[in-house]
This record gives structure tokens, sequence and C-alpha cells, in this order.
């Protein structure tokens, strides 16, 4: 988009719950991408955003991720059992609907109870990729969208064990770039836009 446009973008990285809270705050956002549909509709409901610019633009997928350094495989939640993974890693699921996904697998998987003692919160998703590739948690679960990182090994969750992560995107009504950000949706929606979502892994709407 920048390359296209000649603008820069820059990003704000957060949880979806805290930065909704910020943009009804009066927070200088000109578009937001939630991870949770729900705060789009909160938002909306409040004129916060402007309504015709709503869309689902994915649905999120996580995976357990390990660090590298121990020397492990990694195929599932039950490697988070191992005993070299002394500190698991999760978004916090209380404003962090990855973490809140996270926690659902868990349970499902009937998990949770045996490593809650070794469960750590991240603010966002991002602070739980870092905890990992640091080694201050040996383990945990990510966005799928960022195991990418060379410092981790990572295997995919079944979709199954949580409930969809959907995700919506929106110009901020009180934007001092409300043309630019209705632009930065389009091209998120376009063919261009969607090929990135992919590439990270994704699952976008038809």
């Amino acid at each position: 988009f920048e390359e296209k446009n000649g603008v820069r973008a820059s990003v704000s990285f957060g949880s979806t719950g805290l930065l909704a809270k910020q943009i009804e705050n009066g927070a200088p956002f000109d578009v937001f991408f939630a991870a949770d549909t729900t705060y789009i509709d909160t938002l909306e409901r409040g004129g916060y955003v402007v309504p015709e610019t709503v869309f689902l633009y994915a649905e999120g997928a996580i995976s357990v991720a390990l660090n590298e350094d121990l020397g492990l495989s990694v195929s599932g939640l039950e490697d988070l059992l191992n005993e070299r993974v002394g500190v698991v890693a999760i978004a916090n699921p209380a404003h962090a609907p990855y973490g809140k996904a996270a926690l659902e697998a868990l349970q499902a998987k009937g998990i949770l109870e045996k490593i809650k003692e070794k469960l750590v919160y991240g603010e966002n998703i991002r602070q739980v990729l870092q905890f990992i590739e640091t080694g201050n948690a040996q383990g945990g679960i990510i966005a799928t969208s960022l195991a990418s990182s060379h410092k981790i090994i990572s295997s995919p969750v079944e979709r199954a064990l949580h409930r969809p992560i959907y995700q919506a995107a929106a110009a901020i009504a009180a934007s001092k770039n409300i043309e630019l950000a209705e632009e930065f949706l389009d091209y998120v929606k376009g063919p261009d836009g969607r090929a990135v979502l992919k590439k990270y892994g994704f699952l976008v709407p038809e």
C-alpha cells in the first residue's frame, strides 16, 4: 500500500480490547483491525467507527509454539505438558481474542488444569511471541500469522477446539485522514491485500 500510494502507514500493536478502549478515549487512529468482531460492533454502536466501512477481513488461527533451543519437536497442545516446558505463555484472555481461543483449546483438550501452575499471560499476542523467542517462556500459543519467527518451532491447533476468531476492520469516525483510511481498507479487501493475509496464515473470507 505504501509503495502504491506514496504514504507511510504507522502501525500500533496491542490487544484488541485495549486498543478499542483507546479509540473510545480519543486515540488518533485512522483504521482499526480487531481480532474479534464484537469489539467493532461495540464501537459501531457508540459511533466511533464509520458503519459503511466495517467488513470481515479474516479468520484467525492459533498455533502451539516452542522455543527452538529446547531441541524438542512440536505436533500439538500435548507438547506443552513436557517437563522441559517450564513456563507456558498465552495472551490475556480478558482482552485478547487469541488468548481466549487459546484457553478454549486447552480446556477442550483437557490440558488446562495440568499446566495451570506454569501459565503466564502476555498483554497481547506479540508479547507472547516475544516471551517464547527470548526463552522467558519455553512454550505457548500464538497467532499462526506470527509463526514465521526463526526462533520458534510451531504446529497449528485444530480449529474445532475453539470458537472461530472472526476479525473485522473499520475506519475510525474521528479520523483526520478518512479518505486515505478508506483507501487502505479497500486495498486490504482487494487481491493484493488478500494475498498478504493468506501468506501470513489468515483464512480469508470470499
